[in-house]
């Protein structure tokens, strides 16, 4: 199912953090370099927005809201113009209209976001990007105040601590936050158990590994496979060749951490399933 030798090679020469090629019970293969191990914690960068849809769709079986409803139901400031036409499926999906931005240091903090203009019409195109994931954030905290949780804390409680995964860390914005689109920091085991989860629960995540008509290869925070790839997989991605692949058809997960701005996901992908 996996022709690991020469993916592993393929990252060795790109920045190879650690790499680990897993079924749903058992490790195939590991390897780890310059001081990584299981155990040690790695930043995911956008890797973290893959996490979103998993917790929305958590927040939906829970009647705090629905895909599909309006945001400016609460974010009021919305609700007199374009933007009231904005729903949480297009911010997880970016296509709500935001310009490209809004990432790595660039994050804004929730209260920034919300004041951001939109460089489209709602729903109609595609553009990758921060802000749109820190306005869903600001939505998903004022929905989570009458629990008294957090977006943050509501991830953790209902899909990472089910998963058996844990966040190492998590930047901290200026306004005392964590962001949503990047930040997280989590070790290879931790990784892998989300992708197990995911793998588990793939139907009761479906809506999270759909893409929209401005962007079929895009889901909630995950990207979907292109026509080189198998039709099933998904994966999330960081910059500096971060990824989780999750292959149910073959029962394949993959954990890679690196430090290369020339790790291609087609590349590596291309190897492993030769």
């Amino acid at each position: 199912m996996a022709n690991v030798e020469p993916a592993a090679a393929y990252a060795r020469e790109r920045g190879l953090h650690a790499l680990v090629v897993a079924g749903p019970d058992r490790i195939l293969y590991e390897e780890y370099a310059a001081g990584y191990s299981a155990e040690r914690p790695h930043a995911l960068y956008s890797g973290t927005k893959s996490f979103w849809g998993s917790a929305a769709i958590e927040a939906v079986r829970q009647g705090l809201f629905r895909l599909d409803d309006p945001v400016a139901e609460v974010l009021t400031e919305f609700r007199t113009d374009e933007r009231a036409a904005i729903t949480p499926r297009m911010l997880l999906q970016l296509t709500a209209g935001y310009g490209f931005g809004g990432l790595g240091s660039a994050v804004p903090t929730y209260e920034r976001a919300l004041a951001m203009p939109l460089r489209s019409t709602p729903g109609t195109r595609f553009t990758y990007g921060g802000v749109p994931l820190q306005v869903f954030g600001a939505y998903f905290a004022r929905k989570s105040i009458a629990s008294g949780t957090t977006p943050h804390e509501f991830l953790r409680v209902n899909v990472l601590q089910p998963a058996g995964a844990s966040v190492a860390s998590w930047r901290t914005l200026s306004d005392g936050t964590h962001p949503l689109p990047t930040g997280a920091q989590l070790d290879a085991s931790s990784w892998l158990a989300y992708a197990r989860w995911m793998l588990r629960n793939g139907d009761r995540y479906a809506d999270a590994l759909t893409g929209s008509g401005a962007n079929p290869r895009y889901g909630l925070g995950w990207w979907l496979a292109s026509a080189s790839m198998p039709r099933d997989l998904y994966y999330a991605s960081g910059s500096g060749g971060q990824a989780l692949y999750v292959i149910p058809s073959l029962e394949l997960l993959v954990v890679h951490f690196g430090n290369s701005s020339s790790f291609k996901h087609e590349a590596f992908l291309k190897r492993l399933l030769a």
